[in-house]
């Protein structure tokens, strides 16, 4: 019998740890956890600070597939929102695995594909990403899609989305802008 409870006190301290270190399921209302990344233009970029108390768009992409979807969105974003000091967005990829160890490649290929007056607003993340992948449930069904997240300007999840680029979604997402600006 102490046998029995030595066991279940070792399993249940174990189930206890794991739940300490893997990341959360991102939910609306959270804070958006930090993450550190580089600016196109070669500085250190960590959010939610790099929003600067503006609210956020964050557009993340994990896979090279998901350029599209994220491209898309950011360029709604500059079409509707570009000229508003109050908001701003952020192209994120999150480059994991053995595609970091082309680093210098990718980087040099996002400048050159990339016009200058956006490279403050593309931010890529080489660390880390596994973890990113379980806070927004990203799996190998919707590693193509986009991850879109609005931050508020406190740093607050305010709508969480992934998916391709809809009149609809965007629509909504403008809607919730509107709602935060004064």
């Amino acid at each position: 019998m102490r046998l029995q409870a030595c066991v279940a006190a070792l399993l249940l301290s174990m189930s206890v740890v794991r739940a300490a270190v893997e990341p959360m399921r991102l939910r609306v209302g959270d804070a958006f956890p930090p993450v550190e990344g580089e600016f196109l233009t070669g500085r250190t970029a960590a959010l939610p600070a790099a929003a600067s108390g503006r609210l956020a768009v964050l557009l993340m992409g994990f896979t090279y597939a998901s350029r599209q979807p994220v491209e898309e969105w950011g360029a709604w974003f500059r079409k509707t929102n570009g000229a508003n000091p109050d908001v701003t967005f952020f192209e994120m990829p999150m480059i994991g695995g053995i595609a970091r160890l082309g680093r210098w490649f990718i980087d040099s290929g996002m400048r050159r594909g990339t016009p200058a007056d956006l490279h403050e607003h593309v931010i890529t993340v080489y660390s880390k990403t596994g973890d990113w992948k379980t806070r927004l449930g990203v799996s190998d069904a919707n590693d193509r899609d986009a991850f879109v997240i609005v931050l508020d300007r406190e740093g607050v999840i305010r709508w969480l989305y992934h998916g391709a680029f809809t009149e609809a979604r965007a629509q909504e997402v403008a809607d919730l802008l509107a709602q935060f600006q004064p």
